[in-house]
């Protein structure tokens, strides 16, 4: 698919092979070099994909997706960074960020993560349309919608895609790998524990008590389950 892509990394360099690669896949690239002009751009175009280094200058990647997603803004981002540490990746992922990728790296991996997060959108643009009822909790891919009791959830892409796999058949338990190849699709490059990460994320959004959770629970040695039966 021909997709629209902001890429935003201050090394020139390093953005001018990126941009390259993307334009030989036949995407259209527009590069920016601070977190400023990051936010500004996703505003304005409304990307298909951005593509975030998390060290820049003005503000850093990491202060990017936590605006874009307090402002409710559902662009996918594939975050890059020298940092490769779990907590690292972990805090990409909770500020919701899709997909984490550390340098160094090869370009055609890069190509590879960028067309398994479009494959994602193309998947849920091609969902049935109805939404998805369970119990008070509403799932619509078409509004791309979450809502619990009348109340509107914000998800990030990812969070979605795994309530729109939960919801689509309800007690019914998923293991994690299972949830990563009905979400995201066997593209190799996303770990298991991704999906704690992102389940954990929902409860604190979803459950009254993220500790206690009564719709998004868990099997123990097997995988989650979301309940049309809350306690």
């Amino acid at each position: 698919m021909c997709a629209q892509v902001l890429v935003a990394d201050d090394d020139t360099k390093q953005a001018e092979l990126v941009r390259r690669y993307l334009e030989r896949e036949g995407h259209r690239v527009l590069v920016v070099h601070d977190g400023r002009a990051a936010l500004e751009r996703t505003r304005e175009l409304r990307p298909d994909l951005l593509v975030l280094d998390v060290m820049m200058p003005r503000v850093d990647g990491l202060d990017v997706c936590r605006v874009l997603r307090a402002e409710h803004n559902h662009v996918p981002v594939l975050m890059l960074t020298a940092r490769s540490t779990e907590d690292d990746l972990l805090l990409g992922l909770d500020l919701g960020a899709d997909d984490y990728l550390t340098k160094p790296y090869s370009p055609r991996e890069l190509m590879a993560r960028v067309r398994a997060l479009l494959r994602r959108v193309t998947r849920a643009e091609a969902r049935a349309e109805r939404p998805l009822v369970v119990g008070d909790l509403v799932v619509d891919p078409v509004r791309h919608e979450l809502t619990v009791g009348g109340r509107l959830i914000e998800c990030t892409p990812s969070e979605f895609q795994i309530m729109l796999v939960l919801a689509s058949q309800p007690e019914r338990v998923f293991t994690r790998r299972q949830l990563l190849e009905q979400a995201h699709g066997v593209d190799g490059y996303i770990s298991e524990r991704t999906i704690d990460v992102r389940v954990m994320n929902l409860r604190k959004k979803i459950e009254r008590d993220p500790r206690n959770p009564v719709y998004l629970t868990t099997v123990y040695g097997v995988g989650y389950r979301l309940s049309d039966r809350p306690a």
